[in-house]
C-alpha cells in the first residue's frame, strides 16, 4: 500500500491557531485514506505535550523541539547566506528521519505544509511531492521591509528575497503547489520567473460550523457589564496582528469612543508582546492573554473586527466569527480569500475614520447587526466546511483521479 510522509512546520495539535488549524485538517484527511508518517516541530513545552496526540494518528513521527533563539538563528542565517526561515527550521534529526522513512517505506507521497519545510525533501525522492505553502512568504516580508521598524527593515527585504527564489526553486520541484486562495495562487503566478512552470493551485480552509456555533457557546462571563464590547482574537506575537490592534486601539478607538463612551476592545489571544500589553487601559482596550476557548469571547461580542493592514490567505479568525453568529468588520485586506459579500455576510472598511463609523453603525443597529450575523453563519455553513474545501485533496496527492 501506498503511504505519506507529512512535514510541518509546527505540530498540528491542538487545532487552535491558524497554522494548525489548516494542517491539523490536512492530516487527518490524509491520515483517513493513507498510512502516514510524520515529521515536524514544536515550539515550546505546550507543543510537546501533543505528542501522544500525534502518534495516535501516524504510523510513525519524528517530533522535535525547536530550541535556538531567532536572534541567533538570524545570525547564523546571514553568516551562512540562507534565509532566516530555513535556518530557524532545520535540524538534523528531521532530517535523519525522513531518509530512513524514505529507505525503509513505500512512501510515493511526500506532502510538505509550509515553504520552511522544502528543504527535507531530498532531492533523490522520485516520488510525488505536493508543497502547500499556504500563502506567499516572500510577499509577507517584502510588505514588512515597507511598513516595519526601519532598524529590522534590511533583515525583511533580505528574507524576502532569497525566499522568493527558494520558492520558485521548490515550486519547480514540486509536483503540484497549493495557496490557501486564488488571490495568493495569482500572486505566486505572477511573481514567477517563467510563469507556467510549476503546477499552482488554490485549496482554501474551510471552518467547523458544528463546533463553532453560538447555540452551544455561552458569553464570557468576563465581558458582563463591559457596554459595547468589540472583540479582536488572534496570535498576539504574530506582527500583522500586533500591527492590527496597535492600529485599532490608538486610531480608531478614540473616533468610536467620542461617540460610545462605554465601547471596549478585547483583545483576546495566546503571546501577547510587550507593545500589546502595554494597550491595556488605552481608549477602552483591554488584553486578555491566552484563553481556553475563544468562542465564549465571540459570542458575547457586540461587534467583531479583524483591522489587518497586512494579511495573506484565508483569515480563520474571521470565518470563526462568522460561523459565531457575529457582525464583523474587517478590512479589504482580511477579506481577501473569502467569497461572502460587503453589506450581506460582512462589513468592509479601510481607514480609521471609515471603520469607526462602520463599527459605530453596526454597535447602534443591534437588528442590522444580528441580521449580519445570521447572514455570515449561513455562508460559511452553505460554503465553508472543510469536507467541501479539501474534496480535491486525493487527486492532489495521487496525480489522478481516486477510484475508491
Amino acid at each position: 500500500m501506498s503511504e505519506v510522509l507529512f512535514l510541518a512546520h509546527r505540530i498540528p495539535f491542538p487545532a487552535d491557531r491558524g497554522d494548525k488549524i489548516r494542517s491539523n485538517h490536512l492530516l487527518h484527511a490524509i491520515a483517513a485514506r493513507w498510512p502516514v508518517h510524520v515529521g515536524c516541530l514544536g515550539d515550546d513545552a505546550a507543543d510537546m505535550a501533543q505528542e501522544q496526540a500525534l502518534a495516535k494518528l501516524a504510523v510513525s513521527h519524528c517530533l522535535v523541539r525547536r530550541s535556538t533563539p531567532l536572534p541567533l538563528c538570524a545570525l547564523q542565517a546571514l553568516a551562512s547566506g540562507l534565509s532566516v526561515s530555513l535556518t530557524a527550521f532545520d535540524s538534523a534529526r528531521l532530517r535523519r528521519y525522513t531518509a530512513q522513512v524514505l529507505a525503509t517505506r513505500p512512501i510515493t507521497t511526500i506532502f510538505v505544509f509550509s515553504g520552511q519545510m522544502a528543504q527535507f525533501v531530498p532531492a533523490s525522492f522520485e516520488g510525488r511531492v505536493v508543497m502547500d505553502f499556504v500563502d506567499v512568504d516572500s510577499a509577507k516580508f517584502e510588505a514588512y521591509a515597507q511598513t516595519g521598524m526601519l532598524p529590522r527593515r534590511s533583515l525583511y527585504a533580505r528574507e524576502g528575497r532569497l525566499m522568493r527564489r527558494f520558492e520558485e526553486r521548490t515550486a519547480r520541484r514540486a509536483d503540484c503547489s497549493l495557496f490557501i486562495t486564488r488571490e495568493e495562487q495569482a500572486l505566486f503566478e505572477a511573481r514567477l520567473a517563467a510563469p507556467g512552470a510549476a503546477d499552482v493551485r488554490a485549496l482554501g480552509n474551510g471552518i467547523d460550523a458544528a463546533l463553532f456555533d453560538p447555540a452551544l457557546v455561552a458569553p464570557a462571563p468576563e465581558l458582563a457589564g463591559q457596554g459595547a464590547k468589540i472583540v479582536f482574537t488572534g496570535q498576539m506575537d504574530y506582527p500583522p496582528n500586533v500591527a492590527a490592534v496597535e492600529y485599532f486601539t490608538l486610531a480608531v478607538m478614540p473616533l468610536i469612543r467620542a461617540a460610545r463612551a462605554d465601547a471596549s476592545f478585547h483583545i483576546v489571544g495566546r503571546a501577547p508582546t510587550a507593545s500589546v500589553l502595554a494597550l491595556s487601559g488605552i481608549n477602552g482596550a483591554q488584553v486578555t492573554g491566552a484563553v481556553p476557548d475563544v468562542r465564549p469571547w465571540l459570542a458575547g461580542a457586540d461587534l467583531v473586527v479583524a483591522p489587518l493592514k497586512i494579511a495573506r490567505g484565508v483569515q480563520n479568525k474571521v470565518l470563526e466569527a462568522m460561523a459565531m453568529a457575529r457582525p464583523v468588520l474587517l478590512t479589504s485586506s482580511a477579506a481577501a480569500g473569502i467569497a461572502a459579500r460587503d453589506g450581506e455576510h460582512f462589513a468592509i472598511a479601510d481607514g480609521a475614520s471609515a471603520l469607526a463609523a462602520s463599527a459605530l453603525d453596526l454597535l447602534g443597529n443591534p437588528a442590522r447587526a444580528a441580521a449580519l450575523g445570521a447572514a455570515a453563519r449561513r455562508f460559511v455553513t452553505d460554503h465553508c466546511s472543510w469536507a467541501q474545501m479539501l474534496a480535491a485533496l486525493p487527486e492532489i496527492l495521487l496525480g489522478h483521479a481516486d477510484a475508491a
